[in-house]
């Protein structure tokens, strides 16, 4: 595996790689570009496994010998001082090791309903961790995709995808083009859409009933604002996660978890 030497932050060659910790900037460098940024030797070889392209690979020189077992094709492997590193990328790279990959075309809507028994829908959520810990959630706990809507955070954000510990490429997930009219689309290919909510007056959820449960799509909504009125509107339930205590509510994360693990508790056990 040859391994060219980074001296200057500045390079041309790790430019993918530049001011990692500026959201505003990798938002409008990444997705245009058509590259995601992972980090960590675990989450790019679940990339790599998943099938999406390197682009190159970004590495503290003390560490190049965790990759030599990688097939790295045509993509280039960069190496540099734990300072040249921190200096090109705004933070330090303690894990020691970035990839960027190639983007892979998302799917559509109708293609994900089609192959799907369990969805998750996502209205508004914009924070990156709770993004990825729900699509480590959605991995294991039996959620088959991820539907977003238009102004969803984007799943492929190296805190996303550092978050979900890189289940973010296992789960397939699509954006609606309108919302949230996209709504009925999922209802017309056979889903039930639960709306999670505190509300006082939601069906708890344990007791959604096995019609209700046999083709969910469970919504979710922003921390703090929750679903959108109009969201409620265009579901079909709405459902809480009954609280004690005085709790209002949980974390969309924690909540997520625990109305994926409710959903899923009836399916066979896992085999092997």
């Amino acid at each position: 595996m040859p391994v060219q030497q980074i001296t200057d932050p500045d390079d041309e060659r790790i430019a993918d790689y530049r001011a990692l910790t500026d959201v505003e900037l990798r938002t409008r460098w990444e997705p245009p570009h058509g590259l995601f940024i992972a980090e960590g030797e675990l989450v790019l070889r679940r990339a790599l496994r998943a099938g999406y392209p390197a682009r190159s690979f970004l590495v503290d020189a003390k560490r190049v010998d965790q990759l030599a077992d990688l097939d790295t094709g045509d993509a280039p492997v960069y190496a540099a001082t734990p300072d040249v590193l921190e200096k090109a990328t705004g933070f330090h790279v303690h894990r020691g090791v970035l990839a960027s990959f190639h983007r892979r075309p998302l799917p559509d809507v109708a293609g994900i309903l089609a192959a799907a028994r369990r969805v998750a829908i996502l209205e508004d959520v914009n924070n990156h961790t709770n993004l990825g810990a729900i699509f480590r959630g959605a991995a294991a706990l039996g959620v088959d995709a991820v539907l977003l809507s238009p102004t969803c955070a984007d799943p492929l954000y190296r805190r996303s995808v550092r978050v979900s510990m890189g289940e973010v490429f296992a789960v397939p997930y699509a954006k609606f083009g309108s919302w949230p009219d996209g709504l009925d689309q999922v209802r017309q290919a056979g889903f039930t859409v639960l709306a999670l909510t505190p509300a006082v007056d939601a069906v708890p959820i344990q007791r959604v009933t096995p019609a209700q449960r046999a083709r969910a799509a469970l919504l979710l909504g922003a921390e703090g604002p929750g679903l959108t009125a109009a969201a409620q509107a265009a579901s079909d339930v709405r459902v809480v996660v009954p609280m004690r205590r005085g709790v209002d509510s949980l974390n969309v994360a924690a909540a997520a978890a625990v109305a994926f693990w409710e959903l899923g508790r009836d399916d066979p056990p896992l085999r092997g």
